[in-house]
């Protein structure tokens, strides 16, 4: 009885089925993964915050509540929430349009988004539509994300050549700016990005164990810091973050007025569904290791939560991190509880290392975030996708290209879009293949690699695919053909073990079929049609018209049971005789003579 009680409870705080599992051994584990993400976690909150076009500080608060939140109340015991690159740069292309990055303004409309975000998210969990977020394929999410790199490598091309750029500037018009502008690049500071972007780069190839950001991050300090020293003007146009503020997660409160709601709900629902396919998927993906079973609803509850919470302590849009969640697993995470106190521990540290950050160069923050945005390409999938399928390399590029020259956020939707339609598109034309006996004595079975020609007046074929409406006229032009290519051709077998599913428009064209070359003659067959199938046709009494002895289940001699409907004249003079009763008799029952090809 008590363990069914906390199993009932567990369904609205899922922390109750993990707390019991918390030990001294796992509570240690957690306790070393919590610290170790805590460190991985301060560099780039603080450069996913400048990515959003938000004070820095942000980024940080976004990774404290939030992460609790989604730790304790999502399904996956590894994944960790806070601020992700992909959610920073849609935030900061929406909101940059309505509002000047920084200001009071800007913060409150991206709160508000962040409420409606998880308000969002919420829902979708408590309606149980987790499932939903598989229709984003990951291809979609390749090219978007590939997308947001280039972005991010765009915003801050400004700070690390030292250029005057407008902020809102396209792509294109970038790379235009800084063909233009040339001439005008400040070598101070394009050093101090250079220095930063080249000790990021040699960290992280040849001490991989060391954070490689904090790394790059005290380089580029310590080099901006010598030559200031030594050189008045660089320490005159090399502009630094500024201190941070060291203290709890101010509370804060959304924009919630109707005027506000509708400027920013579009974008609030695009994050949403952005952030639900970061965090399923990457919950999913670590599940693969530990062997743990993901609840897709109960984690879009969690996120939901983590962003409405997160919201009134000053957390911007959150999601799940593939970087601190793969880290936090191969750390030795054993419960949710690491992110509880990654979260603690990064407070601490915040509060010790706060003031410092006033000594990090901007140019060394855009070179950690070209390394942060090259990471984000991911060319092994792309070449991949390219050399594979050209159906998902428009959908690859069509979603690059749209989050490139287009707003950010109608990416993923063009991607989606243009999923669904090619999906569409091959359900809708099912496999159809002309399918014989197979020779071998004694099977029953069809094979389409027989090499046996067809016979005149029964014709088999294998449908592979579900016959719903948007296949009804390919379905129908098929059979139609029969009729066009050998008129004598009244009796057809359509082998169904590979139709899955037939709905209402599918069951009249069956039927309408069927109808139709009974008046002709002959009759519409149909063998190992599985159960639902069957069951639709008879509930919608769609068998009055295909007729229950006309549908054969598995191992039935099907040919056995037609063969004697066929037109005796025409077999008579046919040299064929694919089937071994064509050798026996005649479909009257008259004995024949061999064939004279035996």
């Amino acid at each position: 009885m008590k363990h069914s009680l906390t199993a009932k409870f567990a369904q609205f705080f899922p922390f109750l089925a993990w707390w019991p599992k918390v030990n001294k051994q796992t509570a240690r584990a957690d306790l070393v993964a919590g610290l170790t993400g805590a460190i991985i976690v301060l560099p780039q909150g603080v450069a996913f915050a400048t990515i959003a076009g938000m004070p820095p500080e942000y980024g940080l608060y976004a990774a404290m509540v939030p992460a609790i939140i989604a730790a304790l109340f999502g399904s996956s015991w590894h994944l960790v929430s806070g601020p992700t690159t992909a959610i920073s740069i849609v935030i900061f292309a929406t909101v940059s349009q309505l509002a000047e990055p920084g200001d009071p303004h800007y913060v409150s409309l991206v709160l508000t988004i962040t409420f409606l975000a998880g308000a969002f998210q919420l829902a979708m969990g408590l309606a149980r539509m987790g499932a939903l977020i598989n229709f984003i394929s990951h291809t979609v999410v390749v090219g978007f994300t590939a997308g947001a790199g280039l972005l991010i490598i765009a915003s801050q091309v400004k700070n690390f050549f030292g250029l005057d750029i407008p902020r809102d500037a396209h792509f294109h018009q970038v790379i235009e700016e800084l063909i233009l502008q040339a001439d005008e690049i400040n070598l101070y500071v394009t050093l101090v990005g250079v220095v930063t972007l080249a000790s990021g780069i040699a960290f992280k190839r040849y001490l991989p164990k060391f954070p490689y950001m904090i790394a790059a991050m005290l380089t580029g300090s310590v080099f901006a810091a010598v030559l200031g020293h030594f050189n008045g003007a660089a320490s005159a146009v090399i502009k630094t973050v500024g201190a941070l503020p060291a203290g709890l997660p101010p509370l804060s409160r959304p924009n919630l007025s109707l005027d506000t709601i509708k400027l920013v709900a579009s974008s609030a629902l695009a994050i949403a569904i952005l952030a639900l396919t970061e965090a399923v998927s990457i919950a999913r993906a670590i599940a693969v290791k530990s062997g743990q079973r993901i609840d897709g609803s109960q984690e879009l509850i969690g996120q939901g939560l983590s962003n409405v919470v997160g919201s009134f302590f000053s957390g911007y849009a959150a999601s799940g991190s593939f970087n601190r969640s793969g880290l936090n697993y191969e750390a030795g995470a054993r419960t949710p509880l690491a992110s509880v106190f990654a979260s603690i521990f990064l407070l601490l540290i915040l509060l010790l290392v706060a003031p410092l950050a006033a000594h990090l160069p901007i140019a060394a923050m855009a070179a950690i975030l070209f390394l942060v945005a090259y990471g984000l390409i991911d060319f092994h999938h792309i070449r991949f996708v390219l050399n594979t399928s050209r159906q998902e390399s428009a959908v690859l590029f069509t979603t690059l290209l749209a989050a490139l020259f287009l707003e950010l956020e109608f990416a993923i939707y063009a991607g989606v879009m243009l999923s669904l339609m090619m999906y569409l598109n091959r359900t809708a034309r099912p496999t159809i293949r002309d399918i014989k006996p197979d020779p071998a004595e004694g099977s029953y079975h069809f094979t389409a690699d027989s090499g046996l020609p067809d016979c005149p007046q029964f014709k088999m074929l294998r449908v592979n695919g579900s016959i719903f409406f948007g296949a009804v006229d390919h379905v129908q032009q098929s059979l139609r053909q029969i009729d066009e290519l050998w008129p004598q051709q009244k009796h057809a077998l359509i082998v169904a073990n590979g139709m899955n599913f037939i709905d209402m428009a599918g069951a009249d064209l069956l039927a309408q079929e069927a109808k139709r070359r009974k008046k002709l003659g002959g009759g519409l067959y149909f063998y190992r049609l599985k159960d639902e199938p069957i069951k639709l046709l008879k509930k919608g009494n769609y068998m009055a018209d295909i007729g229950e002895e006309n549908i054969f289940p598995v191992k039935a001699n099907v040919v056995a049971s037609i063969y004697p409907k066929l037109d005796s004249e025409i077999c008579r003079s046919c040299t064929v005789r694919i089937f071994r009763q064509c050798n026996e008799a005649l479909p009257n029952g008259e004995v024949r003579a061999p064939s004279p090809a035996a």
